[in-house]
């Protein structure tokens, strides 16, 4: 069966997706845990994802999709990856990416302040479309096209290795795959917009839809996307009455729990959403789903300058006890003393949570009924 799994690696990303014919993708790499440190509690990225890959008798993803480049979606790729644009990167037991999915804006972006893994991730993108494979480009912006025209292409001879907002995307399908991919953001306009150019507004959204057993359970899967993005794909998204792309049984948040990407004020106690961001989480969710935090444990008191913010925790609690489903965060999960990989699982009966059985040292299954409808 399908599985997601979300790693304690405090404020940072990174989520596996395992599908049942054995394919393997992974969303964001960020491997921050201090390897000086023996009390940091944050796991060991790369060799966790080595013991996996070791078990599935591979060394490569069929996938792998950077959201954007910031540091706590890329920290350590570097050294992780193998990267077919400089030798540097190649051999040494680093393991290969076949398609790397990136924002346009990763290819495009001139920012000094981009992180060196950001940059051998971008280098890696620009080789890869320049060659016109291995790589999917999310938005076609004028500025993209200025980019190919510069290297001596065009916007037409890379057309198939580019995927915009409100499509799926190619080569994916429930009935070959067992899931689809439909695209939410960048919007090209955005980038085009100077007011826009910067990494969370252009970075990438999807609805991931799985199909099992006849049964369709449909994860957001959410990078840094501030409210006013998220109001504009809920815009859109209800322009086109395609109101079931925005339906979801599990949500990943996104930037680790903040009220931003809820709306402009945080809060006393809990914080109040735009309206177009409270219909996505009241009105979309699934009975008995999940909310994914991929953060720190959240703060029980005080006034958090950092996320997680407790106000919009608080807010999302009551979303999910309104549900009947769980709000659950990766630095917690299973407690905030020892946090491990969460690991949901999905069946012919929706979600399923895989919980580790600490006194008998197993791994034990706590499964949810079916959500009503």
């Amino acid at each position: 069966m399908p599985t997601i799994t979300f790693y304690p690696l405090g404020n940072a990303d990174c989520c596996r997706i395992d599908l049942t014919n054995g394919e393997k993708l992974l969303f964001d790499y960020a491997d921050t845990r201090s390897k000086d440190d023996p009390s940091d509690k944050r796991i060991d990225l790369a060799a966790a994802l080595r013991e996996d890959l070791i078990a599935a008798k591979r060394a490569d993803y069929d996938v792998v999709g950077f959201t954007h480049l910031d540091n706590d979606h890329v920290c350590g790729a570097g050294e992780f990856f193998e990267f077919a644009h400089a030798a540097k990167y190649q051999g040494g037991g680093r393991i290969k990416i076949r398609e790397l999915w990136v924002p346009a804006f990763a290819i495009t972006e001139t920012k000094n302040d981009i992180c060196e893994d950001g940059k051998i991730i971008q280098a890696e993108a620009r080789h890869r479309l320049i060659k016109g494979e291995g790589v999917r480009v999310f938005s076609r912006p004028e500025s993209l096209k200025a980019w190919l025209n510069a290297q001596g292409l065009s916007l037409d001879a890379r057309r198939a290795l580019i995927t915009d907002a409100g499509q799926l995307v190619p080569g994916w399908s429930k009935q070959a795959q067992g899931v689809e991919f439909f695209v939410h953001s960048p919007f090209a306009s955005r980038q085009d917009d100077n007011t826009f150019i910067d990494r969370n507004t252009n970075s990438l959204v999807f609805q991931a839809t799985f199909l099992v057993d006849g049964r369709e359970t449909r994860a957001l899967l959410m990078a840094d996307s501030e409210h006013e993005i998220l109001s504009e794909i809920v815009r859109i998204t209800r322009l086109h009455k395609r109101e079931e792309r925005l339906e979801w049984d599990l949500t990943k948040l996104p930037h680790h729990c903040s009220y931003l990407s809820l709306g402009p004020e945080k809060g006393t106690d809990k914080t109040t959403p735009v309206p177009s961001v409270a219909w996505l989480y009241e009105k979309q969710g699934h009975r008995r789903g999940c909310i994914v935090s991929t953060s720190d444990p959240t703060p029980t008191s005080g006034d958090d300058i950092q996320p997680p913010h407790r106000q919009a925790a608080n807010y999302y609690r009551e979303c999910m006890d309104a549900l009947a489903g769980d709000f659950m965060v990766t630095m917690a999960h299973p407690s905030v003393t020892a946090p491990g990989p969460l690991e949901i699982l999905i069946d012919g009966f929706g979600l399923t949570v895989r919980k580790l059985n600490r006194a008998v040292g197993g791994a034990a299954t706590t499964s949810r009924a079916p959500r009503a409808g």
